[in-house]
């Protein structure tokens, strides 16, 4: 499902695929643009949506994120006291809701009582805490989705009640990685792997895999797809090495187009992104 991004160097504009107007191409590190139309494939993850337009993980930034064209959402998924699969990045709603509290210490009606919407604009006065068959059921057959199970550790059997709701609705299939599941526990994703075979699957890195070693990565594909580190650690080599393992990379989280652009240059596969408006076109140098 990759989508191929044309830049229409020649004119000096490119055309964004979701909104139909213009914008400037941006110019390679000698200060001018490109001057052939070249193409480079690119995934587009909407990070908890499109993050940076809506409140995260409700169904306004997903809704957003498809409207916007990207060809992921990613979404958090945790477990309420009372074992329901709900869509929240923190532990505690404190943070994206008017509530205070830990999550897996309340139960499901208490967290939809709750308003995740007004911390980030009155406009969106009223968003709920999502389930995670609520998520599937909207957006399933119309753009990817990139599950990531957040603290399993926090919540035994999180794994089995994911697979269930993705076999429930046939999604455990391969279908062209619609479906992706990863996580930072790694010892989350061997499990998660052993119930849903035929899913790819990701690893998530932050700062501290900066020196990740070839034969780490080596044991990662053995369980893996992806390998998707903190954007700040990546490298060429890096991406090379994940490459040769036979895995894909998606960094995250870029929130300006600045940083797109970085990633683009370093040749990963996707970009993990707040604004997905700044993953659409990029202008490929000429090395």
């Amino acid at each position: 499902m990759k989508r191929v991004i044309t830049v229409l160097t020649g004119v000096g504009i490119a055309m964004s695929s979701f909104s139909g107007t213009t914008a400037a191409a941006p110019a390679n590190d000698l200060g001018s643009v490109v001057s052939v139309q070249e193409q480079q494939k690119i995934i587009n993850v909407a990070h908890r949506g499109a993050s940076g337009h809506a409140p995260e993980n409700t169904m306004a930034a997903y809704q957003k994120a498809f409207e916007m064209k990207a060809d992921y959402i990613e979404i958090d998924v945790q477990m309420s006291q009372d074992g329901e699969l709900v869509i929240i990045h923190d532990n505690t709603v404190d943070r994206t809701t008017n509530g205070t509290g830990t999550v897996g210490e309340m139960t499901f009606e208490e967290l939809r009582q709750l308003d995740a919407g007004s911390w980030f604009s009155e406009d969106y006065a009223g968003e709920k805490i999502l389930t995670f068959g609520e998520v599937l059921d909207a957006f399933r057959g119309k753009i990817g989705i990139l599950i990531e199970l957040k603290s399993p550790e926090l919540y035994p059997g999180v794994e089995e009640k994911v697979a269930e709701e993705l076999i429930k609705r046939n999604l455990h299939k391969p279908n062209n990685e619609k479906v992706v599941i990863q996580s930072f526990n790694h010892k989350s994703m061997q499990k998660s792997k052993e119930l849903l075979p035929s899913l790819p699957h990701g690893v998530i890195a932050g700062p501290s895999w900066a020196n990740v070693t070839e034969e780490q990565l080596a044991e990662f594909a053995t369980y893996a797809d992806y390998f998707n580190p903190n954007m700040n650690i990546v490298t060429h080599e890096m991406v090379d090495d994940v490459h040769e393992a036979g895995m894909k990379i998606y960094p995250y989280t870029s929130r300006s187009q600045e940083q797109a652009l970085r990633l683009f240059d370093l040749n990963v596969d996707g970009i993990v992104t707040d604004y997905t408006e700044h993953v659409y076109y990029h202008p490929v140098k000429n090395h």
